[in-house]
């Protein structure tokens, strides 16, 4: 079984508590395909991920703070948020599996307000709208989210 060492970062609450956590779980593809379409990606996007995330990537108002149900809002996308925070792998359960499964296979209970889009998005379309949304940040951001996407692939022989 691979191993992955994951930082994540999960706000709970008002108080903004931090998690880190060891991962076992991990995409079915670990990194982003080479022949991902970006075009295909920011089309899917506005279809599957607008509506909360914001046609410009902007996130909900107030995304550090949870609503009234307790879940906090869907996070910014772009620089501002901490999408590019996490590997690719992480991106691709979030989106594939959804915030709550994703982060039970992490060992970690945590009601998110993230649904899973494995039902109606191919891994192939998930990957797309991950590329998408990562052409969007600035060189500092897309070189710190890829040295993240690396290092579990490095990892793997240990």
């Amino acid at each position: 079984m691979r191993k992955y060492l994951t930082l994540s970062v999960i706000v709970l609450g008002a108080a903004g508590a931090v998690g880190w956590f060891e991962s076992t779980a991990g995409a079915q593809t670990e990194a982003m395909p080479e022949d991902a379409d970006i075009v295909q990606g920011e089309k899917l996007y506005g279809e599957f991920c607008a509506s909360c995330h914001g046609a410009d990537l902007e996130g909900q108002p107030d995304w550090r703070s949870p609503g009234p149900d307790g879940i906090l809002p869907a996070p910014p996308h772009d620089e501002t948020g901490h999408t590019w925070h996490h590997s690719d792998s992480v991106l691709f359960d979030y989106t594939r599996l959804g915030g709550k499964a994703a982060l039970a296979l992490q060992g970690v209970e945590f009601e998110s307000g993230m649904p899973g889009f494995g039902d109606q998005l191919s891994d192939a379309e998930i990957w797309n709208i991950i590329a998408y949304i990562k052409s969007t940040w600035p060189e500092r951001q897309r070189a710190i989210q890829a040295t993240r996407s690396a290092a579990p692939r490095q990892q793997e022989g240990n």
